[in-house]
């Protein structure tokens, strides 16, 4: 069977479908997923002593076998929740690039890098402050408690100065976007204005600040799944290999209609991809 689709005839063996739906739902659960794992990572490495501890709690801390082994456990699902939180950013700004015909390609760049930097300070952070009850627990060895103190304090100098201050350009980039697109409401725009003021401004060393930008993320992807679930059945996502995605809408008569962020030619001439809901452009 064949099928026109920009003016070209291609045979069904050069086209993938899927879900826009399904797809949709998968963008909020991998988000929701990223905001669950990287909370409990994080009550998980808060344990550590501070510098305000003695140094008899100190060596009592690292020479529990339990306490280190949470810590463990909680330099263990970071990782998880820094890929979850990966794969959620891809698929959410490929939601976006098919949402509408132009897209900011500032605050598409802006938001794709935050992700991945605070990503990566995500886990030089949680590493700091794990370090020496790994240590500890797989080496075993003398406690310094001078030490001790410092590699936590580092830890949270990383989570509270740099990642949040790039989790709120994140924020920022994500909720014009957001509310550009229409996949995201404009109340919760301005919404996202605060939170990424907070976490850009906020000169506190509490490691609780640390929670408000998953906290943004449930909420936000809370809404995005709501939003999911409110797509048409009858919309896939036709992929032509090699080049890139449509979303289709499969009339009763067999008909159909393909939509995306300006359908006729590709960005720079590579292939693009995403998940969207525009106004169907009818294919002859």
């Amino acid at each position: 069977m064949e099928q026109a689709l920009e003016g070209r005839t291609i045979d069904d063996a050069s086209v993938r479908r899927r879900s826009l739906r399904r797809a949709a739902v998968l963008t909020a659960t991998v988000g929701i997923a990223f905001s669950v794992l990287y909370i409990v990572a994080i009550l998980l490495l808060a344990g550590v002593p501070g510098p305000s501890a003695t140094d008899a709690q100190i060596v009592a801390y690292y020479r529990s076998p339990s306490a280190s082994t949470s810590v463990t456990v909680g330099l263990y699902l970071m990782p998880f929740a820094g890929m979850a939180f990966l794969w959620f950013v891809v698929a959410l700004r490929m939601w976006a690039s098919n949402s509408v015909r132009t897209q900011s390609e500032l605050f598409s760049g802006l938001q794709f890098v935050s992700g991945i930097a605070f990503v990566l300070l995500t886990f030089v952070g949680a590493a700091a402050g794990a370090v020496l009850a790994v240590t500890v627990q797989l080496a075993g060895g003398f406690v310094d408690p001078s030490v001790a103190r410092q590699f936590p304090v580092f830890g949270n100098t990383v989570h509270l100065y740099f990642a949040m201050r790039v989790a709120a350009m994140f924020v920022f980039t994500t909720s014009s976007i957001g509310r550009s697109t229409g996949i995201l409401p404009r109340w919760f725009g301005f919404v996202g204005i605060g939170v990424g003021l907070l976490l850009l401004l906020s000169a506190t060393f509490t490691p609780v600040l640390v929670l408000v930008f998953p906290a943004w993320v449930l909420v936000a992807c809370s809404i995005l799944l709501y939003t999911a679930r409110g797509i048409p059945g009858d919309l896939v996502l036709v992929t032509l290999r090699g080049r890139r995605t449509y979303t289709v809408e499969v009339a009763p008569d067999g008909i159909e209609t393909a939509s995306g962020s300006d359908p006729l030619t590709p960005r720079d001439g590579a292939p693009a991809s995403g998940i969207g809901i525009a106004p169907p452009t009818r294919l002859d």
